[in-house]
């Protein structure tokens, strides 16, 4: 469920992002396709707030750094561990994939940090991203650091929609994935989610945080390489304090 005044300010600030100019109430009208009467309303609310400012007069509104203000006094009070920067970049920089830091967010894991691969064919991933996660490597390395009643409580919401013929269908089939995981020593997934996506997680506990790390990218390239790039993230978790 989404609230239409909150998805509204959001979609204005990633239309903002895009274009990169200011835009008149008009433009910002047609390229949202929204109602005139809705988007006066809305822009001159964020204006009176703060929020947007006319660079030049008629001649747009754009957004005001009180927005990053804001966010950084966020970020500021409860920042991601500078270790855990360190080590998805020394895992990017060594895998060449797309290399993500997840967190749980209800029935999924959302992407908090992603240094995207620089090769063509590559898994594109933004910060804010979602995955499913019972049918996601990232999510898995979530779920394993729950508490047996913690996943109950998230199967009961999840729903379990399948994505492909190897998605994890209910909650015994993502606990039978949970404990060939301990086995084995990573989580991985195969198209569970997107097709032809191929992904290698690992828990990140000492953060004291839940959080995990996730490799992905096209099925040929990671399929074959699933533990040398386990083995890649295990040994940079060492280094930085991690393991």
């Amino acid at each position: 469920m989404q609230v239409r005044q909150a998805s509204n300010v959001l979609e204005l600030l990633e239309y903002f992002a895009q274009r990169k100019l200011p835009a008149t109430m008009a433009e910002i009208s047609d390229g949202l396709g929204w109602p005139r009467s809705s988007t006066f309303n809305l822009v001159a609310t964020l204006a009176e707030r703060g929020y947007l400012y006319e660079p030049r007069l008629r001649g747009g509104y754009y957004p005001t750094q009180r927005w990053r203000l804001m966010l950084d006094e966020i970020d500021s009070a409860d920042p991601l561990p500078e270790a855990v920067f360190d080590l998805a970049a020394d895992v990017a920089a060594a895998t060449r994939e797309t290399t993500a830091i997840a967190a749980p967010n209800g029935t999924q894991a959302i992407f908090l940090h992603v240094i995207e691969s620089e090769q063509p064919v590559r898994y594109f991933a933004q910060v804010g991203s979602c995955v499913p996660i019972h049918a996601s490597s990232a999510g898995r390395a979530l779920l394993a650091q729950m508490t047996p009643e913690e996943r109950q409580a998230i199967y009961r919401k999840s729903g379990f929609p399948v994505y492909s013929g190897t998605t994890p269908s209910s909650p015994e089939a993502v606990e039978a994935e949970l404990t060939a995981a301990a086995r084995r020593g990573y989580h991985q997934s195969n198209a569970e989610y997107v097709p032809d996506l191929a992904g290698l997680a690992i828990g990140l506990p000492k953060t004291g945080r839940r959080l995990s790390i996730v490799v992905a990218g096209p099925v040929p390239r990671c399929v074959p390489h699933r533990a040398d790039i386990a083995r890649t993230i295990s040994l940079a978790m060492d280094r930085h304090g991690l393991a």
